[in-house]
């Protein structure tokens, strides 16, 4: 029996699940196409703070995989209800990423800035690659000053057409040396995003489906979720085999297209590396380590 039988909605990670970089992981079309013709409801769940739920899912009908701004949850609006949570109306947040991220953090009638000043309460960071050290001078400032930090996320590397290239992660460990503080992270695998798209979906029963064992699994055993991980993007077969209770997930696939089938389950009952061996196994010759 497919996956798309045994859960009732589908919260998709997006870089190196659905698409990495620009271009559609082979197969991620007709995933969701069939989950939509099983009545089976679709969320995508992104830790990338770069871009709005609106550009999200016009990225993702331009490449030829169907979305609506309301199937999206981003870590940017993570990040802005946390800070709308901690902060009073109006109060001013130095802004470090796009302005997909303003805008979120404007949505929650909070004063938005992007230098160092007294009147700067909170600090929030997501991806942008246009971020330059002066943004992350403005920053630490603020930060050493006593502002509240949000990090959008903490995934330390990207996945694109080009192979894994630098996340936001990576330039949250630069404001972390900098100024000795550790950020509040809104996105995965912490659980706000993942609940906050399961009760989007209405969803009972979701299955959360991603490629990285750190956000995406650990995410989905923190709200107590099933998971399936793909070997799409950043995670190995390798990384599996040593990975702690914590990440680890119900089943594994080749890519996102592994919905459509009887689910590849590593047996709970077994020995974690006898399990995952055996399930590598069934995957397929590619995938088994030494």
């Amino acid at each position: 029996m497919s996956l798309l039988k045994e859960y009732d909605a589908l919260l998709f990670d997006l870089d190196g699940t659905i698409y990495r970089g620009e271009e559609p992981v082979p197969g991620a079309d007709r995933a969701v196409d069939e989950a939509r013709a099983n009545d089976t409801k679709v969320r995508y769940v992104t830790n990338n703070a770069s871009r709005g739920p609106d550009e999200v899912a016009g990225h993702l009908t331009d490449i030829g995989i169907s979305a609506t701004p309301d199937e999206v949850s981003t870590s940017a609006q993570a990040a802005a209800s946390v800070l709308a949570e901690k902060l009073p109306t109006g109060a001013t947040v130095l802004v470090v990423g796009s302005e997909a991220l303003v805008h979120e953090v404007e949505l929650r009638n909070l004063t938005t800035t992007r230098k160092h000043g007294a009147a700067v309460q909170a600090v929030v960071q997501g991806l942008s690659k246009d971020t330059s050290w002066r943004d992350l001078a403005e920053a630490c400032q603020s930060i050493r000053a006593g502002a509240l930090w949000v990090a959008c996320n903490v995934d330390p590397t990207l996945p694109t057409e080009f192979g894994p290239l630098p996340g936001n992660g990576s330039l949250v460990a630069a404001l972390r040396t900098a100024t000795s503080t550790e950020p509040v992270v809104a996105g995965k695998p912490a659980i706000p995003l993942m609940d906050e798209a399961q009760r989007s979906a209405d969803a009972k029963n979701p299955l959360v489906i991603g490629d990285r064992l750190d956000t995406d699994i650990a995410g989905a055993v923190a709200a107590g979720l099933d998971s399936l991980l793909v070997f799409s993007g950043v995670s190995t077969p390798q990384d599996l085999l040593d990975a702690p209770v914590d990440m680890r997930p119900t089943y594994i696939g080749h890519d996102v297209e592994a919905v459509t089938r009887p689910g590849v389950r590593i047996d709970p009952a077994k020995d974690w590396s006898d399990a995952v061996r055996e399930a590598l196994a069934r995957l397929g010759p590619e995938h088994e380590v030494a």
